[in-house]
């Protein structure tokens, strides 16, 4: 496996300058891990005898104070691409979220800090030597996470390795080791101390890193994570886990943010639904609380919450109207984009298509993918081409304030036009929605 250990020539260039200035320097992380592995990664790092103040000094201009009071410097290359360079240290003290650190510790000594065997394991930069003092590449071949030294230990010091042992387990398909194992069922009461971000900030590492999150997820509600953590997913089932796996991982690094009509940008999409997937087992009633207490954006949890709402109400007549070997008429697939908007009628489709998948899997009647499938491209198609907002009709309100329609009676004119149109999109002209709109009013006067 030593043969897959070559770092890029721009973290060699960063070793290369900290050691010709005397500075022991090694790769280590995850980097090395996978590198192992065979699996590609980018984000190559340096562990370093060099304080961070010399650090600084060696690379004028090309540093950010990531974490200077634990000893992380990033260094920029050639390309703007930061490389994070952190000093050899060992912890002093540590209260389950925040540890205090000395420098000056030894490579094997700052080995000796770090949570499992296979992220303790370093490289030199020519990726010649491994240094491995816990014996982390034996675990990588036998498919196993263990805790470095007495697992109750390790997490006590941060509860959160537990959440990143069950991402990585999930990830590489490893088995936990029993003492690790019970050292997490053990400190799973005391998650709580974790701030939400961190929280957050590991349920999106797992989508973006687990290509079954179920897998992991299944470990957070065996574990007693859910429970403490997020208890509206305590009691989540196999089927609404299983929903996330038919999501694909996303395709790029995430984005934040939405663009200018309030939806996902295509980065985040991916993430955004297997969160929607996830969360959809919280049921309505709580879902837009627990993602405001996991400090999720505005936007992004009034989106999912949203979403889920949509998927709640519309779910049963979508599951009758799928079960049809033709599959709903385009007249119900226009009434479906104006009730949810055609932004998130995509969304709301990918969702049921995802639990409906996870239902067929596990022998539960289900719509066919087949019919799930031509409907969703049919859905798109007329969510964006067929008019289903009242600001897609041909008039609007000065058109019927033209004919005496004003006031409170505008409003309900105009969502009656919209349902006719709805159902016969070719009635779309202004002369047509008119003569609708007076006699209507004419009738009304009647």
């Amino acid at each position: 496996m030593i043969q897959n250990l070559a770092p890029p020539r721009a973290v060699l260039r960063i070793a290369k300058t900290l050691e010709k200035a005397g500075f022991e320097t090694w790769c280590v992380g995850g980097a090395v891990r996978d590198a192992l592995l065979g699996h590609p990664h980018l984000d190559w790092d340096l562990a370093t005898a060099a304080h961070p103040e010399q650090v600084q000094r060696l690379f004028p201009r090309k540093t950010v104070p990531v974490g200077i009071a634990f000893g992380t410097v990033g260094v920029l290359d050639e390309a703007g691409v930061m490389h994070e360079v952190t000093t050899f240290r060992r912890d002093v003290k540590t209260d389950g979220r925040h540890a205090v650190v000395e420098f000056g510790a030894t490579l094997d000594e700052d080995l000796a800090r770090r949570d499992y065997t296979i992220n303790a394991i370093a490289c030199d930069p020519t990726g010649k030597q491994v240094r491995d003092p816990f014996n982390g590449r034996e675990d990588l071949a036998n498919g196993i996470v263990r805790s470095v030294g007495d697992p109750e230990e390790r997490m006590r010091e941060d509860r959160l390795r537990a959440l990143r042992a069950l991402r990585f387990a999930a990830r590489f398909d490893f088995a936990i080791e029993p003492a690790t194992w019970n050292a997490i069922l053990g400190s799973s009461a005391h998650m709580g101390r974790l701030s939400a971000e961190r929280v957050k900030q590991e349920i999106e590492k797992t989508m973006e890193q687990v290509r079954c999150p179920s897998v992991a997820f299944s470990m957070w509600q065996s574990s007693g994570a859910f429970a403490t953590l997020i208890p509206s997913l305590h009691q989540v089932t196999p089927v609404d886990l299983a929903a996330i796996d038919n999501i694909a991982m996303p395709l790029a690094a995430p984005v934040a943010g939405a663009n200018a009509s309030g939806y996902p940008t295509a980065k985040v999409n991916r993430r955004i639904l297997r969160m929607i997937a996830l969360f959809a087992g919280a049921g309505t009633t709580s879902v837009l609380q627990t993602l405001k207490a996991l400090r999720f954006s505005n936007s992004d949890a009034a989106w999912i919450a949203g979403i889920i709402s949509h998927w709640t109400a519309m779910s049963g007549e979508m599951r009758f109207a799928m079960m049809t070997p033709s599959g709903p008429p385009d007249s119900v697939l226009r009434r479906w984009a104006a009730m949810t908007g055609r932004t998130r009628l995509a969304s709301v489709l990918r969702l049921a298509g995802a639990r409906w998948a996870a239902e067929r899997r596990t022998g539960l009647g289900a719509p066919p993918a087949e019919v799930v499938h031509s409907a969703y491209r049919r859905a798109i198609r007329i969510a964006y081409r067929d008019p289903v907002e009242v600001a897609d009709l041909a008039v609007d309100g000065s058109d019927l304030a033209g004919i005496g329609i004003i006031g409170p009676g505008t409003g309900r004119m105009l969502r009656m036009l919209l349902e006719t149109v709805i159902t016969d999109p070719a009635s779309n002209t202004r002369d047509a929605l008119l003569a609708m709109a007076s006699r209507a009013r004419d009738e009304a006067g009647h």
